[in-house]
């Protein structure tokens, strides 16, 4: 075979991979199907900047093809075909198209930042304070006196006002489907606002690069009714108002002396515990454990024993449990629930 030929076939082979690659991932995780207002106006400005973009590579290379054939060396010619330099009209055209783009490309721009940069006060938002760590989200509603972790719980059809934070290192908020996205800096509070259109499911990420697990540092969005949004948060406020409950089976409250000595002071149940790990009050109405993995026995027990196989560098230490603790632990984490069917 020759050497060209075993190129083109590899050639094709990627082209074709990449062409069906362009087909995978989540509607829910995707900037090109926007769910918000927010996510819709950036999508605007993606399209209207391609669309100048396509425009003008179509119009260069129409004239560059058709300068390439019209003034192609022929048998016999002699000399240069007549220049254009000097030509003032053809220089005022291409000095006054490209400025009349960028102004075309400016205006909604500003427009949009301008709109996209108000605040809204809690009479007309929903106020959440986000905060990232390495690696996971903590999300508190000032206002409602509600706090949770990793999962980010909004009514539909309002908006939210988001005041953003990070406790040790840059990181940025995005929600692709949603809008976004924005940096979370330590000592420094950054403002955004976004409104979900649709109830659903949707998933967030970190978009700077924040240390060995960045690419792990993953949280769910859950966009409910208000009604049901508003019984999410009676029962959060619900729980955190009360002691924590007692566990209903002697494995589980083997697993809860273990979680109050080992655990309580790092993590929030119930609204006692600290704030160094994610609040663990709703854990076991969550689908992901450690926001990434399927929410299981077998993936909980498997991050109790080894926190940094599943998250490299995060900041919780491994407790060297044995088996029977952590299939306490796994029982008591189990009963953790704000939900009215668990």
């Amino acid at each position: 075979m020759k050497g060209w030929q075993q190129y083109w076939r590899q050639f094709s082979l990627f082209a074709l991979l990449a062409l069906v690659l362009t087909g995978c991932g989540k509607d829910e995780l995707s900037a090109l199907k926007p769910s918000g207002p927010v996510a819709a106006m950036q999508f605007d400005l993606m399209k209207l900047s391609s669309a100048i973009m396509i425009g003008v590579f179509i119009v260069v290379m129409a004239i560059f093809t058709y300068v390439l054939i019209r003034y192609r060396k022929r048998p016999g010619q002699q000399g240069i075909p007549k220049q254009v330099e000097g030509n003032h009209a053809l220089e005022i055209l291409w000095t006054v198209i490209p400025f009349l783009l960028l102004i075309i490309m400016a205006i909604p721009t500003v427009t949009t930042g301008f709109a996209l940069h108000k605040e809204y006060p809690k009479e007309e938002a929903v106020q959440v304070k986000v905060t990232a760590h390495q690696f996971w989200w903590e999300f508190e509603y000032p206002d409602l006196g509600v706090a949770t972790a990793q999962d980010l719980v909004l009514p539909v059809g309002k908006k939210v006002q988001f005041v953003l934070s990070a406790s040790d290192v840059k990181h940025a908020f995005w929600i692709p489907a949603l809008g976004g996205k924005i940096d979370t800096n330590p000592g420094q509070e950054n403002k955004m606002w976004l409104q979900a259109d649709k109830a659903g499911i949707y998933y967030g990420k970190c978009a700077e690069l924040c240390g060995a697990s960045h690419a792990l540092m993953d949280f769910k969005v859950e966009v409910k009714e208000q009604a049901d949004f508003d019984t999410w948060v009676a029962n959060m406020k619900g729980v955190q108002a009360k002691e924590p409950a007692t566990a209903s089976s002697p494995l589980a409250a083997e697993g809860q002396q273990i979680f109050d000595k080992s655990c309580l002071g790092c993590h929030a149940v119930a609204g006692k515990g600290g704030k160094m790990g994610p609040n663990l009050t709703n854990f076991a109405d969550r689908e992901r454990v450690a926001g990434i993995k399927a929410h299981t026995p077998e993936n909980i027990a498997e991050w109790l024993k080894d926190p940094q196989k599943i998250k490299p560098g995060n900041k919780m230490p491994n407790l060297n449990l044995d088996d029977i603790q952590v299939k306490a632990l796994v029982e008591y984490m189990g009963t953790l629930s704000v939900s009215e069917k668990k």
